[in-house]
């Protein structure tokens, strides 16, 4: 999955919503990246997409993104140096 703006979706971005709420990407179906929270045997049934993980709504899964979905950065092991 790609942002609107054309980034790839990793495990770990940060992500912003239109009403401000700050989340993290904690698994990535297309790419099979998962984070121990949320792993991959119980997830892996939603076939693709990402799930987001707001504080503030809880857990979203999205297939593609919607406008209002905002990259805001990499997970620092994602940073390339």
């Amino acid at each position: 999955m790609k942002y609107s703006s054309g980034e790839i979706v990793n495990l770990g971005d940060k992500v912003t919503l239109g009403d401000g709420a700050a989340g993290e990407v904690v698994c990535s179906l297309d790419t099979s990246e998962f984070s121990p929270l949320y792993p991959q045997t119980a997830w892996a049934y939603l076939k693709s997409g990402v799930l987001i993980n707001f504080p503030k709504h809880g857990l979203i899964h999205y297939v593609a993104a919607e406008p209002d979905l905002q990259f805001r950065g990499r997970a620092p092991s994602r940073i390339e140096k």
